[in-house]
């Protein structure tokens, strides 16, 4: 397992649990898989919470606006405030504020996305289903209408994503002036079945750059905007003193190690011991954890009240 140690109770109290100030964790293959928590997950964080520290929810997930996660917290009893959300839609509005971003926006994506950019004041497209026509080849060269207004294409997660999405937004980012930013690229969506591959936005937005050729802006894990952010709206967080918690090694995990931070990595998941031996052999050590437990549930047991 290289420099990943397997975590125990003499490690987490002796060599970790002191050292930390801030907690973040991924959402998805952490703390819940779909709509169901994993088990021990919010006893967990509030036993962190109970020790003092701070937590974060750190998540590459566009579907859901922060209020939407608020109410997915509370209906699977964890704590949380809007201040301590950090998704990839809020994210990508305060990356478009920080540019002074003007024009309309082309939406791949989901209903919390255009949520969080609609209350940041921007103007996107709609979202939902926009079928592909029979004769969508003279459809395309003859009868669509494109805006422009648009200065971006923002592309994150879409159930509905399709042919015609495609070439409407590769059509605007033709315009080398036209802005592209995805929101992740993960390539799987953790669903808590093995044996079921659901394809993460890293598909949908390696389509889009594909027909484009062009290279997209990428604002979530494990690009370094994100820790920016979350530096900005709590600026006394010292890497040294904070821990990454997440589920894939080359989102979580390398975003927590870029940063400097402590890094764990559960197998509840998409990554296993499996992924940390096969970055270990590949000399892939920025993403390899310093730490591992099965199911952040595991932790329960390790604090130093139980």
């Amino acid at each position: 397992l290289g420099p990943c140690r397997l975590l125990t109770k003499e490690i987490f109290r002796t060599n970790l649990l002191e050292s930390l100030s801030y907690v973040l964790t991924d959402c998805d293959g952490v703390l819940w898989a779909d709509n169901a928590a994993i088990p021990g997950s919010p006893e967990a964080l509030a036993g962190f919470r109970k020790l003092g520290k701070k937590v974060m929810y750190v998540t590459n997930n566009s579907t859901k606006s922060r209020i939407e996660y608020m109410e997915k917290c509370k209906k699977l009893h964890f704590q949380a405030d809007m201040d301590e959300f950090f998704s990839t839609s809020y994210c990508t509005a305060l990356y478009l504020k920080k540019l002074n971003f003007e024009g309309n926006i082309y939406l791949v994506g989901s209903h919390g996305l255009r949520q969080e950019l609609t209350d940041a004041g921007f103007n996107c497209s709609p979202i939902g289903p926009d079928p592909v026509p029979d004769d969508w080849m003279n459809w395309a060269v003859n009868t669509m209408k494109l805006d422009p207004q648009v200065k971006a294409v923002v592309v994150g997660f879409d159930a509905h994503f399709n042919l015609t999405k495609m070439l409407r937004a590769a059509s605007y980012l033709a315009n080398k002036d036209c802005l592209f930013v995805g929101t992740n690229t993960d390539e799987q969506f953790p669903c808590g079945n093995k044996s079921i591959i659901i394809p993460g936005t890293g598909c949908i937005v390696q389509a889009v750059a594909t027909a484009a050729s062009r290279k997209p802006i990428i604002v979530g894990k494990p690009e370094p905007f994100m820790p920016d952010c979350i530096k900005y709206r709590w600026p006394d967080l010292d890497p040294a003193k904070t821990i990454m918690i997440g589920d894939r090694s080359n989102t979580d995990i390398l975003m927590g190690k870029r940063a400097g931070m402590k890094t764990l990595l559960v197998g509840s998941g998409c990554d296993s011991l499996d992924a940390v031996r096969r970055n270990v052999a590949e000399n892939r050590l920025d993403m390899v954890p310093d730490f591992f437990v099965p199911k952040l549930g595991d932790v329960v047991e390790m604090m130093p009240f139980t």
